[in-house]
């Protein structure tokens, strides 16, 4: 086989990064792996076209000693044992991995994923500053001369990286004359720099795993791992991997993905805003049961998603491993204390629930919501650094648990077919800008959000939604009135040049999107491939 890169130089460390030796081991995964990725892709799509013509999901009947069988997962490592706060965000810049690795939180998603555009310099720069960050060296100067360092005075968070998806290539790394795979781009890259260090550190190295739909996705990144610990003379089982619940179907394979996983396992994450980007997608054509209300009106308090959310925790802490929240988008304004009080108040209910539910931690998006999570689930710990004990058999969940959308109830507006389209458009100007998080009155929004926004939006033209306060019947003409209005309203709010240069382009992709016959699986590849031209 033969690797090339594209002629742009990323970074000005790119050099320490882009090695011989490191390029060498991501072509080595993929001579391994990469053919196993399309089998996989494609199976995504038979399911789905199973999914649609059954209009319905069982667990699998091929699986079921699994799912009886009496086995867990190892024992954790001591530096993971406590994560009863995650703090979640980019790699890039510098200066945003420094917050939260001195956030106080026990532990940083380190985010090449939904909270990080893929640009090629992105893509290099989180490597840097993840290179950095294990060797305690990272810091950064403003141009104002202001400078930030790790801190000193109290223990930093643990990172724990988050590759990108399957789906995603890497259009700069060719291999064959193909292009990468994403994923062991990502995972390649960082684990030939640190594994060694990491493991002599006891932190790691230790991954969240995305977007996957089933358990022989969950195989595939155990057989990445072991390879690469043999590789690289690692002893087996030293990787440890939560994986985020975030797909309708995984939901129906938690003890099977687990079990797949079973030497690099460590838990799994109840990914709240891609699974219902999923149910939206897998059902997107099964009738108006499966239309969910506007998205702010739908609470992890709803029916179905409680049984998602309490199987969850049954199944990891009948295995023995953590059961981690999702995350509270809602972000401080200190500018408005009024906004910030509100959202603190949703934090905190949000972390009780999840505290008492039985999770052994769960996530923010903001520095800020550090203590406030933290001080919830000391309530209920006290000195113990989960609850992996507590087992959870008061729960019974069925496939019509799951599945029980109408149980959301709440309404489809006007307004919420008009901040749909405002988000979609919002966000992924912004992800072309080479950002990939972004707070849009007073939430974080991340791909997994633009993605509800856009796929309800489908859903509702194909569906025929009449909107509960106007008494319009979603149509093409109407979105594409409305998208036109919201578009003019983010013309009011931006620099002009970045309006032409983001949000115009920003534009034609939801409308492509939102207006097509054919539903696109993923907005971000279209997306992508607008950045890979830049």
């Amino acid at each position: 086989m033969t690797i090339e890169l594209t002629d742009a130089t990323p970074t000005p460390r790119a050099g320490e990064i882009l090695t011989p030796e490191a390029l060498a081991f991501v072509e080595e995964l993929h001579t391994h792996f990469a053919d196993r990725v399309p089998g996989l892709l494609q199976r995504r799509s038979e399911r789905r076209a199973e999914i649609a013509a059954a209009k319905t999901i069982d667990f699998l009947a091929e699986t079921a000693d699994v799912r009886s069988g009496d086995w867990t997962v190892p024992e954790q490592p001591a530096s993971i044992i406590d994560r009863r706060v995650e703090i979640t965000g980019p790699a890039s810049p510098a200066k945003m991995a420094i917050n939260a690795l001195n956030s106080g939180a026990k532990v940083w998603l380190a985010d090449l994923e939904d909270a990080s555009s893929p640009t090629w310099f992105n893509v290099v720069d989180s490597q840097v500053n993840l290179a950095d960050a294990a060797r305690d060296t990272l810091s950064f100067t403003q141009a104002d001369g202001k400078t930030y360092a790790l801190r000193t005075d109290a223990p930093l968070a643990v990172p724990i990286v988050r590759p990108r998806g399957w789906h995603l290539p890497e259009v700069n790394v060719r291999i064959d004359g193909n292009d990468a795979v994403g994923a062991l781009v990502d995972f390649g890259l960082h684990f030939f720099h640190n594994a060694t260090l990491l493991t002599q550190q006891g932190k790691g190295p230790f991954y969240y795993l995305p977007k996957m739909e089933s358990h022989l996705e969950a195989r595939l990144w155990n057989d990445v791992f072991t390879f690469a610990e043999e590789r690289l003379g690692i002893a087996p089982g030293t990787v440890r991997a939560t994986v985020l619940i975030e797909t309708i179907t995984a939901a129906f394979e938690m003890d099977e993905i687990l079990y797949e996983l079973r030497p690099h396992a460590s838990g799994l994450n109840a990914g709240r805003w891609d699974y219902l980007f999923s149910i939206i997608k897998n059902f997107r054509d099964a009738g108006p049961e499966f239309s969910l209300p506007d998205r702010a009106q739908v609470q992890m308090t709803a029916p179905f998603m409680r049984a998602y959310t309490e199987l969850l925790v049954q199944t990891c802490h009948k295995r023995g491993a953590f059961a981690m929240g999702g995350m509270a988008a809602f972000i401080p304004n200190r500018r408005e204390p009024e906004v910030t009080e509100q959202a603190i108040a949703k934090v905190r209910a949000d972390k009780l629930r999840e505290a008492t539910d039985g999770f052994d931690g769960s996530w923010v998006a903001h520095p800020d919501l550090v203590p406030i999570a933290m001080e919830v689930f000391d309530e209920v710990l006290g000195s113990k650094p989960n609850q992996i004990d507590k087992l959870r058999p008061d729960v019974s969940v069925g496939p019509a648990d799951l599945l029980d959308v109408q149980s959301a109830g709440g309404t489809a507006t006007l307004e919420g077919l008009r901040l749909n389209l405002y988000v979609a458009i919002a966000y992924t100007a912004v992800w072309l800008g080479g950002n990939g998080a972004v707070a849009i009155h007073n939430l974080m929004e991340d791909a997994a959000t633009a993605e509800i926004s856009r796929s309800q939006v489908w859903q509702q033209i194909h569906n025929g939604v009449t909107l509960d306060d106007s008494g319009d019947i979603v149509t093409r003409e109407l979105v594409a009135k409305v998208l036109d209005e919201e578009l003019e309203r983010l013309k009011g709010e931006v620099d002009p040049e970045l309006f032409e240069r983001n949000y115009v382009p920003a534009a034609a992709l939801v409308r492509d999107n939102v207006l097509s016959d054919d539903y696109a699986d993923f907005l971000t590849t279209g997306a992508y491939a607008e950045v890979s031209k830049r």
